[in-house]
């Protein structure tokens, strides 16, 4: 896989740049602060720069979605996993273990969506359980018996890759993966760590104003910030620097999407803005700050969109030649569409598409015997109706 190098001269290209859609809803920042060549920022000759704790979290994601895909585990152990207790040997990683963070804790919990809405948070905190808990119970239990129309098992690609898919063709782990892309990637970036009340809450301006450090060695609305970075390139080998490619979320499929020359540049925009908008709460520049946010609520919104109907092309071509890989692609879209609900609109209070919504998309994927019975021109429909959301066509994700 190629890695998407931000060399300093397509940082300049960009650097003034934001995705098509969002031309007319964002404001072109003001040139009152200049990003950074870099990720780095330093106070006292010591960086101010920690994102530990969504590095963490990757990393269990990562072994999740790897542990989802060996039939050995048990119910418990996969639970234990996504529901991780300080202390506990749930993953091969020591620090891993000894970590008092989980990831169930921070799927559907950002400030703006969630903090008055718990009942729609343990819906689909709920939902992800009953994911995990069936990769067990109906995957694991017909791990060597082959797949048919409502019966669980597995099915072999034209190229020899086994997938093992639910008794609608689902693959549950593709499920759990590309929802948390959405539920706890997009979700803490784009709806709390980038939120007003998360930036600004409390004394945090007042506190950035005067440079008093509470979290380490940085203020609170510094250290917010990086934490939104961190869920993006918390994997990076130098996050300061990335390349892409890192992990198998939303950093991934950023790169996916750069990769697509109708959306090049799309990384850069992204970059640049969390640069630049940490580089204005240093300069105490709010407005240019909150430019950047918007810029990149819009553009990682429009990745999990890219990506989602993308994934229903892939299926639709290979839907009467090769059912298995239609089914891993339609499951891939499915987790991309169920991450829908956790965009945001540029400068709104709302996403893309609300969790009904969702919810009526999906249904069109899981009627009847689900993938079994999917049609081309319900593929077609669907991807229409999110691209036509987000300002891009359906052929242009076809790569």
């Amino acid at each position: 896989m190629n890695k998407i190098i931000l060399t300093t001269a397509t940082l300049a290209l960009f650097a003034l740049v934001s995705c098509s859609k969002d031309e007319d809803v964002i404001t072109a920042p003001t040139n009152t602060v200049t990003a950074p060549t870099t990720y780095e920022f330093t106070r006292d000759n010591k960086s101010t720069v920690d994102f530990s704790g969504q590095t963490t979290r990757i990393k269990m994601a990562t072994e999740l979605i790897g542990a989802m895909k060996d039939n050995t585990k048990t119910t418990d152990e996969l639970q234990a996993m996504f529901s991780h207790e300080a202390g506990k040997n749930n993953f091969s990683d020591a620090d891993l273990n000894a970590s008092s963070k989980n990831i169930r804790s921070k799927v559907a919990a950002s400030l703006d969506f969630y903090s008055t809405n718990s009942t729609e948070a343990n819906a689909i905190r709920q939902t992800l359980d009953g994911w995990i808990e069936k990769q067990a119970t109906e995957v694991f239990a017909n791990w060597t018996q082959q797949a048919e129309e409502g019966k669980a098992g597995n099915i072999q690609q034209l190229s020899g890759t086994t997938r093992y898919v639910n008794a609608k063709g689902f693959e549950y782990n593709q499920l759990v993966a590309k929802s948390l892309i959405g539920g706890l990637m997009t979700d803490q970036i784009v709806n709390n760590y980038l939120s007003a009340a998360k930036l600004d809450g409390g004394n945090n301006k007042e506190n950035n104003n005067n440079g008093i450090a509470e979290e380490g060695n940085a203020t609170t609305m510094e250290h917010a910030w990086d934490e939104a970075y961190g869920y993006l390139y918390g994997a990076e080998n130098n996050p300061s620097v990335p390349v892409l490619g890192a992990d198998s979320f939303l950093n991934e499929y950023l790169e996916k999407a750069e990769e697509d020359n109708d959306f090049k540049g799309i990384a850069a925009t992204i970059y640049n803005a969390f640069k630049k908008g940490r580089a204005a709460i240093v300069a105490k520049n709010y407005t240019v700050r909150d430019q950047q946010a918007e810029i990149i609520k819009a553009n990682i919104s429009k990745v999990i969109a890219i990506r989602a109907v993308h994934y229903l092309q892939a299926g639709k071509m290979t839907l009467d030649t090769d059912k298995a890989s239609a089914f891993h692609a339609l499951s891939e879209a499915y987790g991309f569409i169920y991450s829908l609900q956790f965009t945001r609109q540029p400068n709104s209070t709302l996403p893309y598409f609300t969790k009904t919504e969702v919810e009526g998309l999906l249904s069109q994927l899981e009627a009847g015997n689900g993938l079994w019975d999917v049609t081309p021109t319900t593929l077609d429909q669907l991807s229409d109706s999110i691209s036509s959301k987000f300002g891009f066509t359906t052929a242009q994700t076809i790569n």
